[in-house]
């Protein structure tokens, strides 16, 4: 059987106002610049790549993120199931949501986007909402934020490194 996912606003991330008793993450962060930057960045993010160079194992039901694939991430000891809600395919701006699944040490969704705006430019965008699903990381309170906006700077160095190839 199937894991459920852990919260209800399933796709919230895709745009709009993130839902109200979660944290919050807007994150935007520029890659460089041009088409090339634009699909070597979007290549690297949707077939997993920003996540093994932050550092995580992967473990995916598919090469690439695409709606209803499940993927775990590991870091150490912790085990992070996800399932991607969503991806965008558009011709200046890709990326995914995923959210997480029972076993996850929070509840919420996450989405990465590169677009490639008017002016040229190359930026990797995070948005995410997310609350403690475990007694451990409730209790780790400040300590737990601040791991996610660790692992948010990761990402966002791991891009950058893909961006430029």
């Amino acid at each position: 059987m199937e894991k459920p996912l852990t919260y209800a606003r399933v796709g919230a991330t895709r745009e709009g106002p993130l839902p109200a008793g979660y944290d919050h993450v807007h994150r935007d962060a520029p890659l460089g610049h041009g088409r090339e930057t634009f699909e070597r960045a979007a290549n690297g993010l949707l077939h997993w790549r920003m996540h093994r160079a932050a550092g995580l194992k992967v473990r995916a039901d598919g090469p690439s993120a695409a709606e209803g694939v499940n993927v775990t991430l590991r870091l150490l000891m912790l085990t992070i199931p996800c399932r991607v809600v969503y991806t965008v395919d558009e011709p200046n701006r890709r990326g995914f949501g995923y959210g997480t699944l029972l076993g996850h040490p929070e509840s919420g969704e996450e989405a990465f986007f590169v677009v490639l705006r008017d002016d040229d430019s190359v930026r990797f965008q995070v948005r995410a909402f997310s609350r403690p699903a475990t007694l451990l990381v409730r209790l780790g309170g400040p300590i737990s934020m601040l791991a996610q906006r660790l692992a948010t700077d990761r990402y966002i160095k791991a891009m950058q490194r893909i961006s430029r190839g």
